[in-house]
């Protein structure tokens, strides 16, 4: 029973081992993948309202003058900014939709699934709106009592107490389907409590709310990349030095446990690290759906493993191209309109939920 739920996660993606015989052609995907990046990230430093040329884009971020003095201040200011988050956010949102359906050997969890990205927005709002923030300030604008460093702790806090929650509540449910009711329930929990901080809100802190709930990028100045930055690096690279264990974890805590793994300390440091990056992107970026679930899967297609030594740096740049590109379609292009990053997110991730499930029907038919 413990080894065919843990290879559900393989059979369900039609990953097999055979497929790809040498680690050379995966070094060369990986390479494929890396390039694919630095193409969108550049874009994403030339597109937008105003479109830059890309040798003016090269020679700002050179540290030479651009033909015009404006379009140093969009590069540096703005969309540097806005790409380092969205390469950041991405790749770590990918990591903990990795690791969560690993743990928790189902191919439908992520963060936002299973109810953690909502823990975070509880931890965010109990801070946010127990402080009494003036009314006028942005959401996630230092004042007072709160701080940068205050918004990641109570959202990573926030996601380590549901994560832990559903990990206690998983002991004691056999089916992947209720497992994922379960971590829907939570976050419909987490979402009623939130509601009623909102309610003795005032109006303008319930706006700034709402807007922070849609997910953006753009958010994010160097002052708050301080803060983000060094949090999710550490969580990505407790997330490399976990993969053996996810490894052994593939095929059920039983299985690691005989291999010699101490299942308890490696459960916890993936609980650290999931909540790590999970709670950091949450709190600056907003609740971002659908990357867990998709980037992972689509990554163990491409390279046919579910080695988490080959698939931990394939979703890290997989994870940052998806974001990076979702970001640039709401943007517009040559257009003033930005659309809801989750709108986006919802458009290109659930159509691959939808062929999971109907992938795993089939497969168990």
């Amino acid at each position: 029973m413990e080894t065919t739920r843990g290879t559900s996660i393989t059979a369900a993606t039609g990953a097999t081992e055979q497929a790809w015989p040498r680690l050379g052609l995966r070094v060369v995907v990986l390479a494929g993948l890396l390039a694919g990046l630095i193409t969108v990230f550049l874009l994403s430093l030339m597109l937008g309202s105003v479109r830059i040329p890309l040798a003016e884009v090269l020679r700002i971020l050179l540290g030479g003058q651009p033909e015009r003095a404006t379009w140093a201040t969009i590069v540096l200011n703005f969309r540097l900014p806005r790409a380092l988050t969205a390469t950041l956010a991405g790749a770590a949102l990918a990591v903990s939709g990795l690791q969560m359906q690993t743990l928790f050997r189902n191919p439908l969890a992520d963060p936002f699934v299973l109810g953690i990205s909502s823990g975070a927005s509880l931890g965010v709002a109990l801070v946010v709106l127990s402080v009494g923030i003036a009314a006028s300030a942005p959401l996630l604008a230092v004042a007072g009592l709160l701080s940068n460093i205050s918004l990641v702790l109570a959202a990573c806090l926030g996601s380590a107490a549901v994560l832990l929650l559903v990990l206690l509540l998983a002991r004691h449910v056999q089916s992947s389907v209720s497992l994922l009711i379960l971590g829907i329930m939570i976050g419909y929990l987490t979402g009623a409590i939130v509601s009623l901080l909102l309610y003795f809100s005032i109006v303008e802190r319930i706006q700034a709310y709402l807007m922070w709930t849609f997910g953006s990028f753009g958010g994010v100045t160097w002052s708050q990349m301080h803060v983000l930055a060094p949090t999710i690096l550490i969580g990505l690279g407790l997330a490399f030095t976990l993969s053996k264990s996810l490894n052994a974890l593939l095929l059920g805590e039983a299985y690691a446990h005989s291999m010699g793994l101490p299942v308890r300390v490696a459960r916890f440091w993936i609980i650290v690290s999931a909540s790590m990056l999970a709670g950091a992107v949450t709190a600056f970026c907003g609740p971002i759906a659908f990357l867990g679930i998709a980037v992972p899967h689509f990554c163990r297609n491409l390279f046919a493993t579910s080695d988490h030594r080959v698939l931990m740096p394939a979703v890290m740049v997989m994870g940052a191209i998806c974001a990076i590109s979702a970001d640039l379609i709401a943007q517009m292009p040559g257009r003033d309109t930005v659309l809801p990053l989750n709108a986006v997110m919802a458009l290109i991730g659930a159509p691959v939920v939808l062929w999971i499930i109907l992938r795993r029907a089939r497969l168990y038919r």
